[in-house]
Parts: C-alpha cells; structure tokens; sequence
C-alpha cells in the first residue's frame, strides 16, 4: 500500500511539473507568436482609426505584456515550488542546470516585469504625449525602439530556456536501479 501511495505522488508531482511547464512554454508561445501581434495589427489599426492606432495600440500592448510577465512570474514560482517538492519528498536534489535555469527564468521574469515593462510604458506614453516638444517625443521614440528590441531579445532567449526546461520536465533523470544515490556520498 506504501508503494502505491508513493507512486501516486510521484505521479501527481510529475504531472504538475509537466503541466506547468506546458502552460508557461504555450503562453509564451501564443503570446510571442500570436496575441503579442494583434495590437499591431491592420484590423485593430480599422477598430481604433487612423487618429486613435499610434497611442491606443500601444497601451493595449503594454496591458498584454503586464500579463504576459505575470504568467512567467505564476509559472516560474510553481515550477520553482515543484521542484523543491520533489525533492524533498524524492529525496534527491535536482540538476544544477534545471535549477538555474529555473532561477534564471524567473529573473528574466522579475526583469521584465520590473525593469523593462515600467520604462517602455513611461517612454510609450513619452512618445506620445501632445504638451512634451517634438524632440522630446523623438527621443522617447528612439529609446522605446532600443528598450523594445532589448525585450524581444530577453524573450527569445526565455523561449528558448522554456523549450529546455519542459524537455527536463518530460524527461527527468533515471534513478539509480539498484543502490540508492544517497549510498554514494561519503
């Protein structure tokens, strides 16, 4: 019955390390590759007019990416609460690689949402502020572009890290088949 009870844990601890892992990497995913685009979009440049787009697509994209950088932030905790589940009801630490990549992921995470969203929606609503001068406006322009740019490269190398990290989840490490790892250490 101990043996049971242990593999339904086991089981239940694998399916949420996987199930997490597979929401964070999809949300990414959708957001990078579909929602991300739509505010930028021809048929929200009609919805908004041609008065309305510039600005209004814009605080539409910085509400999507609060959220984004939420879901990174929810997931990131989880997979880190995960991860030191199963290692202390396993009995057995995680790789070193899995858990800075975990960690490093959850401060890109922390990046994004405290650093990098905050500045580009001061420097979006700098760009389009009607009392600030025009080279003002401009410069705001110039320093979105680079904060933008920065973030996109900060995501591609989250996307990448996520493809690695749901890769672990589906695949753990074999235990050992007859001694206990723990018989190793001196």
């Amino acid at each position: 019955m101990a043996g049971l009870y242990r593999s339904d844990v086991i089981g239940f601890l694998r399916f949420i390390g996987i199930f997490n892992a597979a929401i964070w990497l999809g949300g990414a995913v959708f957001f990078t590759f579909g929602a991300g685009q739509v505010p930028f979009s021809s048929a929200m440049k009609a919805l908004l007019t041609e008065a309305n787009y510039p600005y209004f697509s814009g605080a539409i994209a910085q509400l999507l990416i609060a959220r984004y950088f939420a879901l990174h932030l929810i997931c990131g905790a989880i997979a880190l609460a995960h991860l030191s589940a199963e290692w202390l009801y396993l009995g057995r630490p995680a790789r070193r690689s899995t858990v800075g990549l975990l960690v490093a992921l959850f401060c890109f995470g922390l990046i994004g949402a405290m650093w990098l969203q905050p500045k580009m929606k001061e420097l979006h609503a700098r760009k389009y502020a009607p009392n600030l001068s025009v080279e003002i406006q401009d410069r705001a322009a110039k320093s979105f572009r680079i904060w933008h740019a920065t973030s996109q490269v900060l995501n591609l190398f989250v996307l990448g890290g996520l493809c690695v990290y749901v890769w672990r989840a589906n695949n753990p490490p074999d235990p050992t088949r007859f001694v206990s790892a723990m018989q190793f250490r001196g």
